[in-house]
């Protein structure tokens, strides 16, 4: 079991599978009370029955309607939440130009926008009371351009920008804010981003359990860090980004790729 994490309540988006999943049930281990939200509501019943203390809020981080339920809940000063998990999110993997484009703005829509929204909820509620987790997932796709998931990685590259930020301004308020940042996870990512064709080309060693990536950024925002990126291959390839000129990154990334 993780050492004693110090949340009182949690609320953690893209319940349902992957990397969100896998937060819940950490969380769960040391009976800390959840919402879990995310749209497949028969998949958030069967996990709030495995686990103690778990509200289910069914909600499509996409619709204003949906947005602004999770909003409301996070603001709540009745049931206030202690960390906030904003882990849904999804990828579209192909040459931009044969993309779907309304694919593309919802992509953009839940990884920015409603991203955006519920952290200005989170802090809203917090930092008035000077305590408070936020944990956004982002991905190591933030740190270069990703050529064939182009609009993925930019996308990861705001949520990357904005918690580094959001984690200076509120550095002094008793607010922690963390960037989760991890690599290759086995998560359905692969099958809704339509990428399964290339994750077999990278070696196993390369990959990370979801509930490895959920303990290490669990841990981290504990610790207030910025960053958080599991593992150590991962952590390395963080350093070499900051030097490797931009040029040399971009095709090395697109050759990666293909």
């Amino acid at each position: 079991m993780s050492p004693r994490l110090p949340f009182t309540s949690a609320l953690v988006t893209g319940a349902s599978s992957g990397i969100g999943e896998a937060l819940v049930r950490v969380l769960g281990e040391q009976a800390v009370p959840q919402v879990v939200v995310a749209r497949r509501g028969d998949r958030l019943e069967a996990l709030a029955a495995s686990l103690p203390s778990v509200e289910v809020l069914v909600a499509d981080l996409t619709s204003d309607n949906g947005l602004a339920r999770v909003a409301a809940r996070i603001a709540s000063t009745a049931e206030p939440i202690d960390l906030v998990v904003n882990n849904a999110g999804f990828g579209t993997s192909g040459n931009f130009h044969e993309l779907d484009p309304d694919r593309l703005d919802r992509e953009i829509r839940l990884n920015i926008a409603a991203l955006t929204r519920l952290s200005h909820a989170a802090l809203a509620a917090m930092v008035p009371r000077g305590r408070g987790y936020l944990l956004n997932v982002s991905s190591v796709a933030s740190f270069q351009p990703a050529p064939k998931l182009a609009v993925y990685a930019a996308t990861k590259a705001y949520v990357t920008n904005v918690t580094e930020s959001l984690h200076e301004e509120v550095r002094r308020s008793g607010v922690h804010v963390t960037a989760l940042c991890p690599g290759l996870t086995r998560t359905e990512f692969q099958q809704v981003s339509n990428s399964e064709s290339y994750a077999a080309q990278y070696p196993s060693f390369a990959w990370m359990s979801a509930e490895a990536v959920a303990r290490t950024g669990l841990a981290d925002v504990a610790r207030n860090k910025a960053l958080s990126v599991p593992g150590a291959m991962y952590k390395g390839l963080g350093l070499v980004t900051g030097v490797t000129p931009r040029g040399l990154a971009r095709r090395l990334s697109g050759l990666v790729q293909r």
